[in-house]
């Protein structure tokens, strides 16, 4: 399976090309400097040195790698307005974008997970997630959604394609099976297979968690469970945008015809770009300690520089 495939949404913002290059230019440079900055934070500062951080900079790294496998290439195409894209292009775009969801799935369910343990059992907390057992958790979320989006990715490029038309801004397999000739059945099968139990895994430990955590609440001091449950507010928030975005972009493939409409693709790009742009915004502003050190390294740098002129 060789060739060039054309991506019909990029066609449909042809008009508008260089107002919507301008906007993703600014949503990945602020996507970038906010997620590095809570990176940056958490990793050089001691205090910041505990599961909750560093489950967070690796959220905000997660978004980093997928709004870069997305708005570069997408800002580039639509200065350039160029509409094509290689096959190998477009399977590695696929292996990026589909493994950056799913990567950040699990990482609100381990969120979700570590803060049960940390409001339930304030104890034993320190011994039952510890940095390292963070760091194994992490190492395994990795390699299991890498795996499974291999496997996908080898399913979708065995396939023969009868079409080189994706109605999208983007590639990723879904695009292909739809072009397609034959029998598709394995591909959509394991596809959604793997998805949906990793979806419905993901989400019944986040809801169970926050529910007993909730649970929890009520037994404990007044000022302790205002603290636990503001944490959880910032933790539901960003969990529930996510996942409300990636419904959306899982389900507009039910969509029909030759190409999506202009309005579809500009909603489905501002979907997609939402969970990239809130996630370092709700935590940089609701996680306390997380924007306390960020001022306090903001004004470290502004009287350093200072300093030198």
């Amino acid at each position: 399976m060789t060739g060039t495939l054309f991506l019909m949404g990029l066609a449909e913002l042809g008009n508008f090309r260089y107002l919507y290059s301008f906007i993703t230019l600014v949503v990945y440079v602020t996507v970038m400097v906010l997620c590095l900055a809570i990176v940056v934070v958490t990793w050089t500062e001691e205090a910041l040195h505990e599961p909750m951080y560093i489950f967070i900079s690796n959220l905000m790294f997660t978004d980093m790698y997928g709004s870069s496998a997305l708005m570069p290439k997408l800002m580039i195409d639509l200065m350039t307005g160029c509409m094509t894209i290689p096959l190998s292009q477009c399977l590695a775009q696929g292996f990026f974008l589909q493994s950056f969801p799913s990567v950040e799935i699990f990482i609100f369910a381990a969120m979700a997970y570590d803060r049960y343990l940390a409001v339930g059992h304030p104890l034993r907390y320190p011994m039952l997630m510890t940095n390292r057992k963070v760091f194994k958790i992490l190492v395994a979320i990795w390699i299991y959604v890498y795996v499974g989006i291999c496997a996908i990715l080898v399913i979708a490029s065995r396939q023969t394609l009868c079409g080189v038309h994706i109605n999208s801004v983007f590639c990723e397999t879904i695009s292909l099976t739809h072009l397609a000739c034959g029998d598709t059945t394995l591909g959509i099968v394991f596809g959604f297979t793997w998805s949906m139990i990793m979806m419905a895994g993901c989400v019944s430990v986040v809801i169970y968690c926050y529910i007993r955590t909730f649970l929890v609440c009520h037994k404990i001091s007044e000022d302790a469970c205002q603290k636990a449950i503001h944490t959880l507010v910032t933790h539901i928030i960003a969990f529930f945008t996510f996942l409300a975005t990636t419904i959306f972009l899982t389900y507009r493939y039910r969509i029909k015809g030759e190409s999506l409409s202009l309005i579809t693709h500009y909603i489905t790009s501002v979907t997609g770009v939402a969970s990239f742009t809130l996630n370092p915004i709700i935590y940089g502003i609701r996680t306390e300690a997380l924007r306390v050190k960020i001022i306090h390294r903001l004004k470290k740098d502004k009287t350093f520089f200072g300093s030198r002129k």
